[in-house]
């Protein structure tokens, strides 16, 4: 019996092993890919990049309650964490173990960001790590608000608007700066699936989505559920009066 509980542990302390030392063999690759690219091209360029864009937004120019919406829903706690949030990755292990696939990503904004500026949309481990040390890079030389400014300018809200002015004006002929309460927690819901929630293929499902992120921002003390309940209404009456006119 005692032979037989040594060789389990012995068993377990191999498989430990091997699992180490595959895992700091991918973390190693992921780190050489993060050196190629951000070799290729500095962060510092890549940021300049985006600023240079004609519709770059500024935090200034933008609702703040599409500013709490983005938050609300994308990343809770985007304010408290340094790059990655252990409590999401959790998380999203659990369901993708759950789900048997990638399912749930995960990822912070700032990670989110990093993926926009340097790597595609598709889910590789390598990548992932990859994504991890430029999202560390990023917590090193801005503040959360150039990141989550930089975020809002690099992110898809499907029909071909790659920034959050091209999408306000896109899907509702305003500056981002004219979105109502409606519009903003409408448009903060389409980056999660963009192509999913996009208003011109998808509103019932964007409307769907819109009600997500109101539930967020209540539950996180952005909202009331009364005024939470109030922009749902505003949006009914503006799409009454929209429906008289045409």
């Amino acid at each position: 019996m005692r032979f037989f509980k040594k060789l389990v542990l012995f068993t377990i302390l191999i498989l430990l092993a091997a699992a180490a030392a595959v895992g700091g063999r991918l973390f190693f690759q992921g780190y050489q890919i993060y050196r190629q690219v951000t070799e290729e091209t500095p962060l510092s360029r890549k940021v300049e990049e985006i600023r240079a864009n004609p519709h770059y937004t500024t935090l200034d120019e933008l609702p703040q309650t599409y500013k709490d919406a983005v938050v609300a829903v994308e990343d809770s706690r985007f304010y408290e964490h340094c790059g990655f949030d252990i409590i999401s990755t959790a998380r999203a292990v659990f369901i993708n173990l759950k789900e048997g696939e990638l399912a749930e990503g995960g990822s912070t904004i700032t990670q989110q960001l990093a993926k926009n500026m340097y790597f595609t949309q598709e889910k590789k481990f390598l990548r992932k790590v990859a994504e991890l040390f430029v999202a560390f890079d990023l917590e090193r030389d801005y503040t959360k608000d150039e990141i989550l400014e930089l975020y809002l300018n690099t992110i898809y809200f499907g029909s071909g608007y790659y920034c959050v002015y091209d999408a306000a004006e896109g899907y509702f002929g305003k500056k981002p700066s004219e979105m109502t309460d409606y519009e903003s927690t409408l448009l903060a819901g389409i980056p999660n699936a963009p192509s999913v929630y996009s208003l011109t293929n998808s509103p019932r499902l964007a409307a769907q989505r819109q009600k997500t992120v109101l539930e967020c921002m209540v539950e996180q003390k952005y909202l009331t559920q009364e005024q939470a309940d109030a922009i749902l209404s505003e949006g009914e009456v503006q799409q009454a009066g929209e429906g008289a006119q045409s």
